[in-house]
């Protein structure tokens, strides 16, 4: 497998990555999923393995921070540390912005664990998100 992970104006195919990941095997509602930084602000993120596409996420620049969300990785290429490599992009990829000087996101609780191998800490309580359980993290940049 030789994976890219790169910017993106290709919307539609993360959208359509993100799409099997949070509404098909997480039950996440569609209008839950999708909003309208996706075609106006965010910058988006994709893992491709050639043409076949292993991974989305997608980044909102607001203050000092960058928002890291919609992160996900096909069944097919979990376990292969892809996941790590999106989160690594994401970092990249803010500090890339004058101004920013944190990364924060929304993790499944399930995830804390993995955000936290990257080195983010978690805040604040536990709190429902599209009916799954989350929590914020942040790290510095």
């Amino acid at each position: 497998m030789s994976v890219t992970i790169e910017t993106t104006k290709d919307i539609d195919a993360c959208l359509a990555i993100r799409h099997d990941v949070f509404v098909r095997e997480q039950g996440v509602p569609e209008d839950l999923e999708r909003d309208a930084h996706d075609h106006t602000d965010a910058i988006h993120l994709i893992a491709r393995d050639g043409a076949r596409v292993l991974g989305a996420a997608r980044i909102l620049l607001k203050g000092d921070s960058a928002k890291i969300g919609r992160v996900c990785v096909a069944q097919a290429a979990r376990g292969t540390g892809l996941g790590a490599g999106l989160i690594r992009a994401c970092l990249e990829e803010a500090c890339r912005h004058d101004g920013i000087t944190r990364a924060v996101l929304g993790a499944q609780v399930s995830a804390i664990g993995f955000y936290e191998g990257l080195g983010f800490t978690a805040f604040g309580p536990v709190y429902d998100d599209a009916g799954i359980d989350h929590r914020d993290m942040d790290r510095a940049l």
